[in-house]
């Protein structure tokens, strides 16, 4: 298992497109991946869950990676929130 904090950058935060965004990284993954702020975590493969995180920007987040491919979506979503979700800021 990979845990991993990262923090939400952009400056919408974890809206609906960069939820989205997320959804489909983490759904290409056979790994189980779980987030939030604190235990208990939410199914981040789940858009209704990471709706309901609110996470604005500044927002750190906790991420479990568990399974096969643990380490490429690991990789995968670090990027995407480095890229700002491809939002550009």
């Amino acid at each position: 298992m990979i845990r991993r904090k990262l923090t939400v950058i952009n400056k919408l935060g974890l809206h609906a497109r960069a939820a989205t965004k997320l959804v489909h990284v983490a759904g290409h993954h056979q790994c189980r991946i779980r987030t939030g702020r604190e235990e208990p975590f939410i199914d981040a493969k789940s858009i209704m869950s990471l709706m309901l995180l609110a996470a604005n920007q500044g927002t750190e987040l906790i991420f479990e990676f568990d399974g096969p491919d643990e380490q490429a979506a690991c990789d995968q979503i670090t990027d995407l929130f480095a890229d700002y979700f491809g939002e550009g800021e």
